[in-house]
This record gives structure tokens, sequence and C-alpha cells, in this order.
């Protein structure tokens, strides 16, 4: 699609830095299960930890589109390092630039968008995933503090963060009103990381576990007031999810090159495969989803940047952007045959690092209700 030459500069800079910094490291990031530290404070020297804040707040306050832009061409190199960027930015930094005190803002965000400490957003809970709303842990207030039990599950870069915002009911009473958000710093008394996740996909990026026992928290580390920690994670996931979806396209645009590739190098029958009629029709189709789904996603980007609603339309670009990267990694294994199916060639990291995107920051149902409910309104 066509975007105006300041896009494509920068689409073309981060194409480039990740092409020679990010991709050589890509495949054995995936082996090993290993956290790309290195990669990362490359990352944070080009800016790209504090997209989401301005200046004022260590950050480059680039707009939506860019930081789609942003994440989409890391995933396409590394889906791995695309979650780490967009999870420090979206759900990290953005609650705490959206709903933070300024004297919270000042304190947590400049050393977050530098790129000095990572980021974490705790959620999900082993009996409360979709239904973030039946949150268990607790956080009762004592004096001038709060004491936090329970834990979270499956949270994107729990090992390496050093701020985390994480959620917990204050209030079981009012359900969904009852539950807040706090910030925690790596280190607090009570407050430990479990065990790595050893995960299908994405498995360079760092997942794990958060145990709460007894964990005290100042008083003044409440984000917001009691009780709006519901609706702070809604307006956080909104926005995350273009994020999530640029990701997915990313993973779905390398898959469709490399398959591209192979279909013009590679002799079957005394021919290019790409000469085969089937092949092209994949490829035909393939390069038609994701091209819908760009479109979907620049659009969510747009309208969040003009400040206009976009809780449908990120939804939606979420949706099916993950969605088509599951149909277009599937069908660039089938181009490589028994090699897609090997891991001589990335298509097969591929396939199963877009599979988190059609679980992580709501699952494709979930999505569907939003949608739903948006339109019935």
């Amino acid at each position: 699609m066509y975007l105006d030459k300041k896009y494509e500069d920068f689409r073309k800079s981060i194409r480039e830095f990740a092409e020679k910094e990010i991709e050589p490291k890509a495949q054995e990031a995936d082996e090993k299960a290993q956290f790309p530290y290195e990669n990362i404070k490359k990352v944070a020297q080009l800016g790209l930890l504090g997209m989401v804040v301005p200046p004022e707040f260590g950050g480059t306050g680039i707009d939506t589109l860019r930081y789609a832009i942003a994440v989409e061409e890391l995933s396409r190199v590394c889906g791995s390092t695309g979650i780490t960027i967009a999870a420090h930015n979206s759900l990290a930094i953005c609650p705490l630039y959206l709903f933070g005190s300024e004297e919270q803002k000042k304190k947590y965000i400049p050393p977050l968008a530098k790129g000095e400490k990572l980021g974490a957003f705790g959620l999900t809970e082993p009996d409360a995933g979709s239904d973030a709303g039946g949150t268990k842990t607790t956080a009762v207030l004592k004096g001038d503090s709060y004491v936090i039990n329970g834990s979270k599950c499956f949270i994107t870069n729990a090992s390496v963060a050093g701020t985390f915002v994480i959620t917990a009911a204050t209030d079981k009473t009012k359900g969904t009103k009852g539950i807040s958000s706090f910030i925690l710093e790596k280190g607090m008394k009570g407050f430990t990381v479990g065990k790595k996740e050893n995960k299908m996909g994405i498995r360079g990026s760092d997942t794990a576990t958060l145990h709460f026992e007894d964990l005290k928290v100042p008083r003044e580390n409440l984000l917001g007031k009691e009780g709006e920690g519901f609706k702070q994670f809604l307006v956080t996931l909104d926005g995350g999810r273009i994020s999530i979806g640029a990701m997915a396209l990313g993973i779905a645009q390398g898959a469709f090159e490399k398959a591209l590739k192979y279909a013009k190098e590679t002799i079957q029958f005394e021919k290019p495969l790409i000469e085969s009629q089937a092949i092209q029709f994949k490829l035909a189709d393939m390069a038609t989803q994701i091209e819908a789904a760009r479109h979907l996603i620049y659009h969510a980007a747009f309208l969040e940047d003009r400040g206009q609603k976009y809780v449908k339309e990120s939804a939606m670009a979420k949706l099916f952007a993950s969605e088509i990267g599951r149909f277009v990694t599937y069908e660039a294994i089938q181009i490589f045959g028994e090699y897609g199916y090997s891991r001589r060639y990335p298509v097969e990291r591929y396939l199963r690092d877009v599979k988190l995107c059609e679980i992580g920051e709501g699952t494709s149902e979930i999505q569907r209700l939003v949608i739903f409910r948006e339109l019935i309104k």
C-alpha cells in the first residue's frame, strides 16, 4: 500500500537494521531458547524501546503507524524480538504514561524508554486468562502499603524486566470494578520470578511466572485510583492489539518472502518451481491476505493517531492478521515441502512463532466478542 515517503524511509531504516543486526541471531535464539540481550541493547540504541512516549520522558514519541511498522519489520526476521519490543512499549510503558501521576511518569518511564530497564505487564493468571475480570491476586491496604498475594503466568519479559505493571483485586465484592493496578520493581521483598516457560514458539522471548507472597507495595505505587485497573487494561489492550497484529503481519511477510525466493530458485521436473500454477496460486493468495492485513493494521493505527475510536478496528486487525499469519506460514511450509518441515529453513519457526498471535492479548475468540459488542452498541 502507498505511504508517505517519511514512513517508507522509516521502514527502510528499520528493515536494514533488522536484517543486519537481528536476523543473523534469530535462529540461534530460537534453538537455545535464549533471550537476545545484545540485540535488545542495539534496539534500545535505535530508540525503539521508547516509541510510545515523548522526548520529555526519554522516548522518541513516534506515531502509532511508525510504531506498527517497526514491530512489523523486526518480526519479519525474528518474532521473539518483535514481541519483546511490543510488550515493553504497549503493555508496560503505555499504562504508565496513560494513567500514571506526573511523579510516577518521571520516576518509572525514562529508564524504560532509554532501555536502561525492560518492562512487563502482569494480567494473566492460572484461572484468569480470557476471563481477566476473574483476577484472584489480591491487594489489601494496610497502613501506607498494599499487601499483595497471588501469581501471574505467561508474562512476557518476566525474568528480564525491572519494572512491572500488575493487576490485583482490592475489593472482591465489586467484581471488575474492584480491580486495581500497581507498579512493582524487581527485587521487592516477597516478589519472585518463577521458571521460564519452555514454549512452542517465540522461544527467544522471555516468558515466566510472577509470584507475590505478602509483598508490601507503597501506597504511592497504586496506578491511578482504586478500582480503575480493569478499565485501564482494556484501554492498554486496545492499543496493544495493533502491535500484536503488526507482529503477525511481519512474520507472515517474512515467511512469504522466503517462500517466494525458494520457489524462484528451486528446480523441479526440470523447471523452476515457481512456474507451477499451484505454487503461483498459493503465492497470490498469500500476498493478497498479507496486503489486506496490512490495510487493517495501518487503518487502526491511523485512527489512534488521530484520536478517533479504534476499539473495533484494532480487534479486527489483530484477529485477521493473526489468522492469516497462520495461513501464510502454513502455505510457506507447503511450498518448501520436506525442507519446510525441517529446521534448515526458518519457515517452520515462523509457523510456531505466529501461533502466539492468536492467543496473546486476547484470543481470536475474544477478539470476535469485542468486535460483536462494538457492532451492536
